[in-house]
């Protein structure tokens, strides 16, 4: 465990995660039960007085919903530096500004960040400095291989949080208490009563205006390798000895080493589209390759879907899909788990509703349980009810829980090395295949539910 930290470093500050999320996160934080008193310094490529600055902090606090008497002397004592932060000599700058043990975080694209990581190797770091980095880490495996052999060279790996902040939603935490507290629900958590899984992250917006990077990554990487496989690898670890960093992760990471395309064939098990123009409730959105900044020969797809298998005792036969699109008719974030369907029904009920089911929705955040019982008016009529619960909201939202997470130097919600490079190996093969075009890319249009082939 490190010092407590004094100062929280944003790289990239001027930027829109910064402004959007991570500072609103930090507004809720420091405004907390758990809050901190520290030193913020941002750090940009762009000009911007302090005063600008200090006005954008407290603009995006606000935003948060985060006013109290912490957090607003942290922004009016906060900084602007500008700097190039693959510059050694600039970086040795920001460090002498910063006062006790220095968190830095890179709200940065992924290339710049290596070559930040580069020039850090050259500068002293102040001791048990900690890093935090947001996801993709790398921009394949590769890359991300060699991205993790630099970090371990500067700091032990207990001092670096890769975040993704979807493992800091409630719904997600949640899902550890719904599994391992519940005798109902583990004894069933296995192929011998699980038919299969949906793991699907469906948007309505469209670019928005990201097409620097998203036009680079597509959905496969922004969300099924960055996000998604991670849900996937809480949905279906082993139950942990305890919630330690270690226990919990080294669960998560044994699951995706065992996750391999389904069947082993990276085209068969994969599809992906892209949206043509459509309207989302009244808006008009332009086809995706019409898009600002958009590189049409690229073939991003704005829409991926992955079925993969976990060969393991526990899910062996059981396919577990992971999808996410924008531009989508509907905005649908959950985890859908259906159970085979029971094995004999008696002689004498009608009407068959089919398997039950287990909804987690991460937006909103409940859990929905599917279950058949008699009908009203005919007991021998089968119907379908369902079972609802609505968690409650946490304290924090997910860049408040993450950033606890680096500021208290808990490395519990951050990705491990070898999580990173086990999600990268399972696209890797899908990848290939669509740069080779043995995946057709399909349309559909903004505002659908996808291509029409697909239903």
């Amino acid at each position: 465990m490190a010092d407590r930290i004094g100062t929280l470093v944003i790289f990239g500050a001027g930027g829109d995660l910064s402004k959007r999320l991570l500072l609103p996160g930090l507004g809720q934080l420091l405004s907390s039960s758990r809050g901190y008193d520290l030193r913020l310094i941002g750090v940009g490529s762009d000009p911007m007085t302090s005063a600008q600055w200090r006005s954008r902090v407290v603009e995006s606090f606000a935003a948060g919903g985060s006013e109290s008497a912490r957090s607003a002397r942290v922004a009016n004592n906060s900084i602007y530096l500008q700097a190039d932060v693959t510059k050694p000599a600039d970086l040795a700058r920001v460090l002498a500004a910063a006062t006790g043990t220095p968190a830095l975080y890179f709200a940065l694209p992924p290339n710049v960040t290596i070559l930040s990581i580069a020039a850090l190797g050259k500068v002293r770091l102040p001791k048990n400095t900690v890093l935090g980095m947001e996801k993709p880490f790398g921009t394949d495996l590769r890359s991300a291989q060699a991205l993790n052999r630099r970090l371990v060279r500067l700091l032990p790996e207990n001092h670096i949080h890769r975040v993704d902040h979807f493992l800091g939603k409630s719904t997600v935490l949640n899902l550890l208490g719904l599994r391992f507290t519940n005798r109902l629900f583990e004894q069933v958590w296995s192929a011998e009563h699980i038919e299969r899984v949906d793991i699907v992250f469906d948007e309505t917006l469209g670019l928005e205006g990201r097409a620097g990077y998203y036009d680079k990554a597509g959905a496969l990487v922004d969300m099924i390798q960055s996000h998604l496989l991670l849900v996937m690898a809480l949905t279906a670890m082993e139950p942990p000895s305890s919630l330690d960093a270690d226990d919990l992760r080294g669960s998560m990471a044994q699951v995706l080493r065992a996750t391999r395309a389904w069947k082993g064939d990276p085209v068969a098990s994969s599809r992906r589209a892209r949206y043509t123009a459509g309207t989302i409730d009244g808006r008009r959105l332009p086809a995706y390759v019409k898009e600002t900044g958009v590189t049409p020969e690229l073939d991003t797809e704005t829409l991926a879907e992955v079925t993969v298998g976990i060969e393991n005792w526990r899910w062996a036969g059981v396919p577990f899909r992971l999808r996410s699109g924008k531009a989508m008719a509907d905005r649908r974030q959950q985890i859908v788990v259906t159970f085979k369907d029971v094995p004999h029904r008696p002689y004498g009920f009608t009407g068959n509703p089919g398997p039950a089911r287990l909804t987690i929705s991460l937006t909103p955040d409940s859990i929905d349980l599917d279950l058949n019982i008699n009908g009203e008016d005919d007991p021998f009529a089968l119907d379908r009810v369902n079972l609802q619960v609505q968690f409650a909201q946490g304290e924090l939202g997910p860049y408040g829980e993450v950033l606890h997470g680096i500021l208290s130097d808990e490395p519990t919600l951050s990705v491990r090395a070898d999580a990173v490079e086990e999600c990268w190996r399972i696209v890797t093969p899908i990848l290939s295949a669509w740069r080779k075009s043995s995946v057709p890319l399909d349309n559909y249009r903004a505002g659908s539910a996808g291509p029409t082939t697909w239903r």
